[in-house]
């Protein structure tokens, strides 16, 4: 679907939907909230001139199609078209007019909802990725302030979230929580040093700094994820066969964050030498010897490293 504008909303004055001023908005916004507290923020693509707020931090949400009946429709079409994902409530919240940095401003419907998911299984069709950002965080995006201001307004008048996850668990017998899975690859090469690669310095994870290849399983099984990514990330070709179990590191990085289990597999043989096939992800990727790792890196990516070279299958990090 071709992107109109916007596909950012928020404006320092908030105008209530029952008594929206002229014109009417022919576009419309979704304000997505987890139980966390944290909003779920849409990297549009760098297409200056195509699309509305290229490169920035936005929500999901575009313009009124003859079909739709109503702006709701609207909105709901744009969750299914650019995420497939279908939020069981959505409910008025404002109309804003949206105000881009280019100062062009808009009339735009928003509509808030929750959702408890994780981003990295949905099916991303339009923009660069999804991600949640506690609000604190928002204002080190590069996004309009009119959808700053729209996102830390809800944020102040919303519920305290609830608490922590990890903490949750803990406090509440039999309760679970769910543990994201990722698989990060671990090559080394004639002379021993390691495969990693600089991420993006606008990356929702550890922007400009040194990490494995890495990616979280979607519905297949770890070794086929591990797979899958080295050839979509660097193209590079491994036989299953010729992968190993070498470290697993099961973390949480905040007291809020879902807890991850990182699983590190080291291929003995590979095809082919690393390029950068998601420049959107990784600038550049390059060989590192073990006892001179680049800076910064991930600090589990140094840990799993240090641990496979002494021995050790497993650790733990961040736990209280």
């Amino acid at each position: 679907m071709t992107e109109q504008p916007p596909r950012t909303t928020g404006a320092p004055s908030r105008t209530p939907v029952h008594d929206s001023p002229a014109p009417e908005p022919t576009n419309a916004s979704a304000l997505i909230r987890n139980d966390a507290g944290q909003y779920l923020m849409h990297l549009r693509d760098h297409l200056p001139g195509l699309i509305w707020e290229p490169g920035a931090w936005s929500l999901l949400g575009g313009g009124r199609e003859p079909q739709d009946r109503s702006l709701e429709e609207t909105v709901r079409r744009e969750l299914r078209e650019e995420a497939g994902l279908d939020l069981p409530e959505l409910e008025p919240y404002a109309v804003e007019n949206a105000t881009g940095m280019d100062g062009t401003t808009v009339p735009v419907a928003v509509h808030a909802g929750r959702w408890n998911g994780d981003p990295a299984e949905l099916t991303l069709t339009e923009g660069v990725m999804l991600h949640w950002f506690a609000p604190e965080d928002l204002p080190r995006l590069r996004m309009s302030r009119s959808t700053l201001d729209l996102v830390l307004r809800h944020a102040a008048e919303a519920e305290p979230p609830p608490p922590p996850p990890a903490t949750a668990a803990r406090a509440a017998h039999g309760t679970t929580v769910p543990h994201i899975i990722g698989v990060h690859l671990y090559l080394e090469d004639a002379d021993g040093r390691v495969l990693l690669g600089l991420r993006h310095p606008e990356s929702a994870y550890a922007g400009g700094v040194h990490h494995f290849l890495a990616g979280h399983c979607e519905r297949e099984s770890a070794v086929a994820c591990l797979v899958r990514e080295a050839a979509e990330e660097a193209g590079l070709v491994i036989d299953p066969a010729d992968v190993e179990f070498a470290h697993a590191v099961h973390l949480t990085d905040t007291p809020q964050a879902q807890p991850r289990l990182q699983l590190v597999f080291r291929a003995r043989h590979w095809q082919g030498t690393p390029e950068v096939l998601e420049p959107d992800r990784c600038v550049g990727w390059d060989w590192w010897h073990p006892d001179d790792l680049p800076e910064p890196i991930v600090p589990y990516a140094r840990a799993a490293i240090g641990s496979i070279r002494a021995g050790v299958p497993y650790s733990e990090l961040g736990w209280e």
